[in-house]
């Protein structure tokens, strides 16, 4: 039957035989190559992942763009100049798990309970040029052993929200976990934010379904969008957004000419079709 089989096996394809090959004769005469370590093309593996090393944990870091800089989230340094963005903006926390909050002393004790944490880990975002501070962002499932890791809890007050900063926000929290060594970056949202949905998939970030019934907030279901973008992709997304950002991408009124979702379309494995 061996001798049949690497007869046969021409008319399956080009097959390599070496020392770490066999060809056996399988069930029902099937011809079934295996690897030594008991590997075969009907039991496939992933690629192996070879030299790489568990990356950090973000911590302290201040990460410093061309519009924005991000530090860690600090009750007596940023809650009281957080506050007032949100003042009269209620819709900005509609698929966050907390708020709104009605005082600036409410909102101080929410910072003081998050702020500092390992994992979500967040960031205050200060607009630089109106030396502000805007909003908030963290990194969160933070993973090393996987490599992976999300961003999220994202506020970004209006005067943040659709503004170069809010794009260099993204990419600079993007840069910091590709650059750690990270393999994967996600953005999870709630299925009906269609703004959201529509932010992940400008900012180059794969679309990779919806977990339905995922969890509960506020008292109400929330199915899950997921979105996603990997290691071998940030090359050419970064390319994408340090042209979009760049002073000569916007005219004399701020406008911008060329949109950042076509430079990152060709990008994205996989698009979100509700969109």
């Amino acid at each position: 039957m061996w001798r049949e089989c690497v007869t046969r096996m021409p008319r399956l394809g080009s097959v390599a035989i070496n020392s770490s090959l066999f060809i056996l004769a399988g069930r029902r005469g099937r011809c079934i190559t295996l690897a030594m370590n008991n590997r075969s093309a009907e039991r496939p593996v992933g690629f192996a992942i070879e030299n790489w090393v568990e990356p950090p944990r973000p911590g302290g870091e201040v990460i410093t763009g061309r519009y924005v800089m991000l530090e860690p989230l600090s009750a007596e340094k940023h809650a009281a100049l957080l506050y007032p963005a949100y003042v009269g903006e209620d819709h900005v926390w509609d698929y966050l798990p907390y708020g709104p909050f009605s005082s600036a002393a409410q909102y101080h004790r929410w910072v003081r309970d998050n702020a500092g944490k390992p994992d979500p880990y967040f960031m205050a975002v200060k607009d630089r040029a109106r030396d502000q501070w805007v909003g908030v962002a963290s990194f969160l499932r933070i993973k090393p052993e996987a490599g992976s890791i999300e961003v999220g809890h994202i506020n970004f007050s209006p005067a943040l929200q659709r503004t170069p900063a809010a794009t260099e926000t993204i990419f600079l929290m993007m840069e910091w976990a590709f650059d750690a060594g990270y393999r994967r970056f996600e953005w999870k949202c709630d299925a009906l934010n269609r703004p959201s949905r529509r932010a992940a998939q400008r900012l180059g970030l794969s679309y990779e379904g919806v977990f339905r019934q995922a969890t509960i907030v506020k008292g109400r279901n929330r199915d899950t969008a997921w979105f996603a973008a990997i290691d071998a992709e940030w090359p050419a997304l970064k390319e994408a957004f340090e042209a979009w950002l760049s002073p000569s991408n916007f005219d004399g009124q701020g406008k911008q000419k060329e949109r950042l979702g076509d430079l990152t379309r060709l990008v994205r494995v996989a698009g979100d079709p509700t969109l």
